[in-house]
């Protein structure tokens, strides 16, 4: 009786489906990423990613726990294009405050560049840890902690640089480097909107108009004060 093939074999029929697997599974964040930057996040629905991959929505439920599973490692694949961005941003520069400078720059650079990035960034910041660890899986939830924290590791070492020199005043720099975070998304979403409402008078609202270069330049103000402490 001849021996099984080495294709026959129960490891290598388990490592050919690993294979496939993770194939579907790449060819559905490549389509989930596309509409994204198409159509933008609120108008990526599961049925036209799996239309866009050739499945139906089901089987898009076999390789992920849900949409915000899906959607979060989709912000990963933004998330590594940021940390590469904001790297290079880093390296431009030799002083502490030039380096910041640059980082915020290039971080609001980025998300004009990719507004989908800035929805789907709100859209799990709206959720509480509780919410996405029932809703995420532990493998996904890793990956999105080790894409933000990469970001944040390239803004944390500018800031323990400043320290080190004498330049900001910083006591707790992971704090201030999660801080700086949260609000460059939200600068980014006004300057989406580009509208500041004030008050003209008491009851009577006046609305102007703000750009992405004014939002730029607010951030980098408020987050250099931040570090000066």
């Amino acid at each position: 009786m001849p021996s099984p093939s080495r294709e026959d074999k129960p490891e290598a029929r388990r490592s050919s489906t690993a294979v496939r697997r993770r194939a579907r599974e790449s060819a559905i964040l490549t389509a989930t990423r596309t509409l994204f930057d198409e159509r933008g996040f609120a108008e990526a629905q599961i049925e036209d990613i799996a239309q866009a991959v050739g499945i139906n929505r089901a089987i898009v439920y076999r390789h992920f726990t849900g949409k915000e599973e899906l959607f979060a490692l989709a912000l990963v694949g933004y998330l590594d294009e940021l940390r590469a961005a904001l790297v290079e941003a880093a390296e431009s520069e030799t002083k502490p405050r030039d380096q910041l400078a640059a980082i915020v720059s290039a971080f609001v650079d980025y998300g004009v560049a990719h507004p989908a990035f800035v929805d789907c960034a709100h859209s799990l910041m709206r959720r509480t840890g509780t919410e996405l660890f029932d809703e995420i899986s532990e493998g996904a939830m890793l990956r999105l902690g080790r894409a933000i924290a990469s970001c944040l590791a390239v803004l944390r070492r500018t800031l323990d640089a400043g320290v080190e020199s004498g330049d900001f005043t910083v006591p707790d720099p992971p704090l201030l480097a999660n801080t700086l975070y949260a609000t460059g998304l939200g600068g980014l979403q006004l300057a989406r909107v580009g509208l500041v409402i004030d008050e003209a008078a008491p009851g009577v609202p006046h609305i102007s108009r703000i750009g992405a270069e004014q939002v730029k330049a607010l951030l980098l103000t408020s987050a250099l004060a931040m570090a000066h402490g």
